[in-house]
């Protein structure tokens, strides 16, 4: 590396890939978490945590109680992202993960409706809040960390490890639930067997410790020093609230995972809606479109490094939106093979343009002292806003109505509209060096200089 450019670049020890395997285990395993709750409330949640009635108010409520968990996160990411600037990412993902875990098994634990009332929807939105608490700092800490280890030319790929991992947690979240569905009686699945998937949960603790452990502190962090600001909370606000609106907006494509893995859930499953898909059939979708995910993301996340962030961002966002139409009319006219390939384009390919990139994007627009707290708050805000729309999917589009799949496709494309044009507004940024970045003065490295950079990265890695 040429001295110019190694004085913006942070010195110490960089564990790129051991950050990057703590990064994809720790997402899994947390996402795993999440994810099992999201299928449950899908799936079994209505017919045994909330009265017996209208089945429509309970195909909502259980819906509404999967938002809790994003209205908990901007919560969290004012805790978790002060913690992970001024006391370290490790810190913070070590303490992510035991939240995490002993929420996941409570759920597990808990009693139903016909056995303590109302008590029984209390205490699993009480749960849903912890996780949504917890999940708040992990993609932003584990971005940060991965990224900080990165080597210059390469962050894009190794930070999309962090998404890798939380598509492989959802394929494990809904693989766990397949045999269950498929082989266990039904009454038996809604007295216990939808627990088991919480309940083993404990290992989320055990091995999220044991792998959290070995990964260092970031040389970028460390370089700080006794310069972390006191409160990087108000120094984002302060300095950088336009890129923190930026990612607001952006953020808004969580919608597409909520149209895949949790409305077409309901509206496929749900009997109330009349589609009639099986429960075990269903679960299918999602993990055929993480599988082919995983594969995706980090040839994606290696393309951004070569052509930036912002050209896949923005042509995800706006291809995903308007896949969604095909994959809910699939669903509309009960085709299950269509279902399957609309959810291997728009879930699985398509997104990935965004869902891949974000993760270094999104971090690289802030500078080391306030990454984390910068990060982690607008993201959250910008998922907290998408966390009613299952419930208000289900509202305006309730069980009877015709044209659901367009009134819902509708309402996906347009807000993935609004993602991309804040995506076209930020700067572009897989070029500027570590120390550089959040900075908006700072020129990118030259494009030559750039490309010989990253093929010294990945001859090393070759020879590594």
């Amino acid at each position: 590396m040429s001295t110019s450019s190694q004085v913006h670049e942070p010195h110490g020890r960089h564990q790129s890939k051991k950050a990057a395997a703590s990064g994809w285990i720790g997402s899994a395993l947390e996402y795993y978490d999440f994810f099992i709750y999201a299928t449950a409330a899908s799936l079994i949640f209505p017919q045994i945590f909330f009265p017996k009635g209208d089945p429509a108010i309970a195909i909502i409520a259980s819906l509404a109680t999967y938002g809790v968990g994003y209205v908990a996160r901007p919560i969290g990411a004012f805790v978790l992202g002060h913690m992970g600037d001024t006391r370290g990412r490790k810190q913070v993902l070590v303490l992510c993960m035991f939240l995490m875990g002993f929420s996941t098994i409570a759920v597990g634990l808990l009693p139903t409706y016909d056995q303590i009332g109302l008590w029984a929807p209390a205490l699993l939105v009480l749960c849903r809040l912890v996780q949504g608490f917890a999940v708040a700092g992990e993609i932003s800490g584990a971005s940060s960390m991965i990224l900080e280890h990165a080597p210059f030319g390469r962050r894009g790929f190794f930070a999309s490890f962090t998404l890798q991992g939380v598509q492989a947690g959802q394929i494990l979240a809904a693989a766990v639930f397949l045999p269950l569905a498929h082989y266990m009686p039904t009454d038996q699945f809604n007295s216990w067997g939808w627990r088991v998937p919480f309940i083993l949960s404990f290992v989320v603790i055990i091995v999220g410790w044991i792998i959290r452990r070995e990964v260092d502190e970031t040389p970028a962090f460390t370089q700080e020093g006794a310069a972390k600001p006191r409160s990087p909370v108000a120094e984002a606000f302060k300095n950088h609230a336009p890129d923190m609106l930026r990612v607001v907006l952006m953020s808004l494509m969580n919608v597409i995972p909520v149209v895949a893995t949790i409305f077409g859930a309901a509206y496929a499953v749900q009997p109330a809606y009349g589609i009639g898909f099986h429960k075990d059939v269903y679960l299918w979708i999602p993990v055929l479109g993480n599988i082919l995910a995983v594969l995706v993301i980090p040839l994606v996340g290696n393309l951004s490094d070569k052509i930036g962030r912002r050209p896949p961002m923005i042509v995800g966002a706006l291809a995903s939106g308007l896949l969604a139409f095909g994959y809910l009319y699939a669903i509309s006219i009960g085709s299950v093979a269509l279902a399957i390939c609309m959810s291997l384009l728009m879930w699985g390919i398509v997104y990935q343009g965004y869902n891949a990139v974000f993760p270094s994007f999104y971090p690289e627009l802030f500078p080391t002292r306030t990454r984390v707290s910068a990060m982690a708050i607008s993201q959250n805000v910008g998922t907290a806003i998408t966390a009613m729309l299952p419930a208000i999917f289900a509202a305006v589009a309730p069980p009877g109505s015709t044209n659901i799949w367009l009134t819902v496709g509708a309402l996906a494309f347009g807000i993935t509209i609004i993602s991309a044009i804040a995506c076209y507004t930020a700067r572009e940024t897989y070029r500027l060096a570590m120390n550089d970045l959040g900075k908006p003065e700072a020129a990118p490295v030259p494009e030559g200089e750039y490309l010989r950079l990253r093929d010294e990265a990945l001859a090393q890695a070759a020879r590594a």
